[in-house]
């Protein structure tokens, strides 16, 4: 036997068990990648199920309830942070309203639409005419007797402004013979301040800007609204501020004519989920309101 004979004859065994290794590393690969490939497919198949699921939630009586025109026309007091303002630069409108009226709209799966208001007064006029088919407004046991409510979304703390020459200092200091306290009529703060003060004189004007003329002008001597309005306005008026202290709590929440029976049920349940999901939170952050909280779960 030759040097090279024997050196094949010692090769062969090896190259054989390297081969046979490297098929069974080749298959075991293969085996991987099928395995990976079967569960890529699995997991895009599961996919597919959840969007073809997304997009048949809402039962077709929920949408006609909510959206009879085929569009969801959102009800919304321009101005106010928890429900719209519109960026004088850029045009661009955020509030809590009208980002929860945005995402129940692309939530049910039709188009939004914006129905926009100066005041509450006309805006509830809007609706008592059918311009809209939610709003988004404070809720009371009178309202309800004209609404169907979801539960509530938002709890908002009532306050006072005054002038910076104002010698008014904390909320115990309004309620006094001689003091003028203007107020949005028809708003829940009307509601609320005519049943609280005693002394202090109520006046009134048909929109927030129209009490803030009022105060300018020396016709009042304090507005009474919601926290987030009052410091929404404050800075047409330098040197105004909103007092410390909390007279009471405006409940909101999202308002629908009466009869909508599955559009109610299906909003009462958007806004809890838009609660838990964190939603609510985030409009309220990204509207920067300050003196408002989510609403607890019901």
């Amino acid at each position: 036997m030759t040097v090279g004979d024997h050196a094949c004859a010692q090769s062969g065994p090896t190259a054989r068990r390297w081969q046979k290794a490297r098929r069974s590393s080749v298959t075991s690969k293969e085996k991987t990648m099928r395995t990976t490939q079967s569960l890529l497919f699995a997991l895009f198949a599961t996919l597919l199920v959840s969007c073809a699921g997304i997009k048949t939630t809402t039962p077709p009586e929920a949408r006609e309830a909510l959206a009879p025109t085929g569009r969801l026309r959102v009800g919304l007091q321009l101005g106010s942070p928890h429900n719209v303002i519109r960026d004088s630069v850029s045009g661009e409108m955020k509030g809590v309203a009208f980002d929860l009226g945005k995402a129940l709209a692309q939530r049910v799966g039709v188009p939004f639409e914006p129905v926009l208001y100066p005041s509450v007064g006309a805006l509830l006029d809007g609706g008592r005419s059918g311009a809209w088919d939610v709003a988004f407004v404070g809720f009371s046991p009178e309202r309800a007797k004209e609404w169907d409510f979801t539960p509530l979304h938002l709890q908002i703390e009532f306050g006072y402004l005054v002038p910076r020459t104002s010698s008014i200092s904390s909320v115990a200091d309004v309620d006094r013979p001689g003091i003028r306290v203007a107020v949005q009529e028809k708003s829940q703060p009307d509601l609320f301040i005519s049943r609280t003060l005693k002394n202090a004189v109520v006046v009134r004007a048909p929109s927030l800007a129209g009490t803030l003329d009022m105060l300018k002008t020396e016709k009042a001597d304090a507005i009474f609204s919601i926290k987030p309005s009052l410091f929404e306005i404050s800075s047409q008026l330098p040197g105004a501020r909103v007092l410390d202290g909390r007279p009471g709590i405006d409940p909101h929440a999202m308002a629908l004519p009466k009869g909508r029976g599955a559009g109610l049920a299906y909003a009462r349940r958007f806004v809890e989920d838009a609660k838990a999901e964190g939603l609510v939170r985030a409009a309220i952050d990204r509207a920067g309101i300050r003196g408002a909280i989510v609403a607890p779960p019901e």
